[in-house]
């Protein structure tokens, strides 16, 4: 499996994200914006002025194994109609912690429960081509719950098998046309869902994060 051992339970994810104490979780320091739609197009840039965002990424741990939750965002909305992503936006004025503006999102959202919620720790910051820099908060999630999607915002609410994500052959590199210019960007279908673009992306940032052998020095 490309050196990373698929076998992961709550605990041993909470011990590997325990490691990042002294890199302050949350933190938006410059030197952290690392990764983003512009690692796989070098010619796109990173705009001078970014929105600051957090999503979710929530693990459950179901009996036997982990599964990550997702939306499916509704067709009617302005900007990424129909598309798979994590619970999250934008921070609002005043916020200054991710966590807590990606459990407020995920409320709002999802109708999951904070108190159902364990944050555990944070990806590297993610920055967006539309002008989005995202902090990525990974939270495990105790079952049973119940969700209450937002019908303006949610179509629909599902789980993956974390083993799926992490499997490095349900990694895909692909590309469209974007405004006549090739972009390049992660994919990874499953079943009748297509989870790409930043989603996929920050799913491969939680897949070398967990893969680097340094995170355990």
């Amino acid at each position: 499996m490309d050196g990373i051992d698929n076998a992961w339970t709550g605990e041993t994810l909470t011990h590997r994200f325990a490691r990042l104490n002294g890199r302050a979780p949350g933190a938006r320091s410059p030197a952290m914006i690392l990764k983003g739609d512009h690692s796989l197009n070098p010619g796109m840039g990173i705009r001078p002025e970014l929105r600051a965002a957090a999503v979710l990424i929530p693990i459950v741990e179901r009996p036997g194994e982990l599964t990550v939750i997702f939306t499916r965002r509704t067709e009617t909305l302005a900007h990424h109609a129909g598309q798979i992503s994590f619970p999250g936006g934008h921070m609002e004025e005043g916020e200054s912690e991710p966590a807590a503006a990606a459990l407020r999102e995920t409320e709002e959202e999802v109708g999951l429960d904070r108190r159902h919620i364990r944050v555990i720790g944070r990806l590297d910051r993610y920055v967006t081509r539309t002008g989005f820099d995202v902090v990525p908060v990974v939270a495990l999630v105790t079952p049973p719950f119940a969700v209450n999607p937002d019908p303006t915002e949610v179509a629909e609410v599902f789980e993956v098998p974390l083993a799926f994500l992490l499997d490095p052959a349900n990694h895909k590199r692909m590309s469209r046309e974007v405004e006549g210019v090739p972009r390049y960007f992660y994919a990874m279908p499953y079943g009748e869902y297509f989870i790409w673009g930043a989603t996929a992306g920050m799913l491969m940032n939680l897949y070398e994060f967990l893969r680097d052998e340094r995170n355990d020095a």
